[in-house]
């Protein structure tokens, strides 16, 4: 989810659901400790919040882990599962499920920094490994390193010959063997990622799994996953629906704007708000037209659209 889940897309998220757990964009180590760390990894108190990281030296990452315990994350996640040619060439990301023994040390130095707790992201294998064997062995080597939490993308990564789009769709799903990975490792917090486009999807993983991801479905339709989610806690959704959801958000964009900031940069994160409700096209049409430099006057127009004004 590079360059989708920013801060203010999180905000909008947990405008939504005050239950789901978000995380960051993937932000590598090298950029933590040498870049602009305020850009990087400031947020708006949207608790719960998880900070993934990319990298795979373990001094880096410890490092970065210790720059970022400032910001108060409630957890620290490693990520190996970005199969992107960004991320293989810096040598972290899916790459890294070849190479476990590393990834437990990149975890334990993590571990001796870090105040929270730091999980890990996987695939079940990558290119020619036999998952079956590939995604045990990790497991393993995660739990010996201490960690409690896996979150597992049920399908393989192919670094040569495919896309990062095409990682996610073309590999085939696994479900069955991640669901044996809960069996054969109960002391194991194991959530599932992949192909999860609905909550009623999220709620039959559940019943095997102690945990469900969803990524772009969430993004892409935010108030049918994220404005319903709360109820997988038994808790109602903090909001009517999608119309109070925007209405809410106009006060945000206000505060926004008055700081300087552009409009375009929280409505973008907003398109599918209103995903297969009448006025859906014109919202989207709207504030992607006008987005980049809107006013207050052009989302109420957007509002307007949706019966929201």
């Amino acid at each position: 989810m590079i360059d989708w889940t920013d801060r203010h897309c999180r905000g909008f998220h947990r405008l939504l659901s005050r239950r789901a757990l978000l995380y960051t964009e993937m932000i590598t180590a090298p950029a933590i400790v040498h870049g602009d760390r305020t850009r990087l990894l400031d947020h708006d108190g949207e608790h719960p919040v998880a900070l993934q990281i990319g990298g795979s030296e373990p001094a880096q990452l410890a490092q970065a882990v210790r720059i970022a315990a400032d910001w108060g994350y409630d957890e620290i996640n490693l990520n190996v599962g970005c199969p992107s040619d960004r991320v293989q060439s810096g040598c972290f990301g899916a790459v890294l499920m070849k190479t476990p023994a590393l990834v437990a040390d990149c975890v334990a130095a993590m571990q001796d920094a870090s105040p929270v707790e730091v999980t890990v992201k996987c695939r079940i294998g990558v290119d020619d490994q036999d998952p079956h064997e590939v995604l045990p062995a990790f497991l393993a080597a995660m739990q010996e390193a201490g960690v409690r939490r896996v979150i597992i993308h049920a399908r393989k990564a192919w670094l040569q010959g495919l896309s990062p789009r095409e990682n996610r769709e073309i590999p085939p799903l696994d479900y069955p063997l991640v669901h044996a990975m809960k069996a054969a490792f109960p002391a194991l917090h194991l959530s599932i990622n992949g192909g999860i486009g609905t909550l009623d999807q999220a709620r039959d993983q559940l019943a095997v799994m102690d945990g469900a991801m969803l990524g772009r479905a969430a993004y892409h339709e935010p108030w049918a996953i994220l404005g319903e989610a709360d109820r997988l806690w038994g808790d109602a959704p903090p909001l009517a629906g999608p119309v109070e959801a925007a209405q809410a958000m106009r006060a945000v964009l206000a505060r926004h704007m008055e700081q300087g900031g552009r409009m375009h940069q929280i409505t973008r994160h907003m398109l599918g708000l209103f995903h297969g409700r009448p006025g859906a096209r014109a919202w989207k049409r709207i504030l992607s037209e006008r987005g980049a430099a809107g006013t207050l006057a052009d989302y109420d127009a957007a509002l307007a659209a949706v019966g929201a004004a």
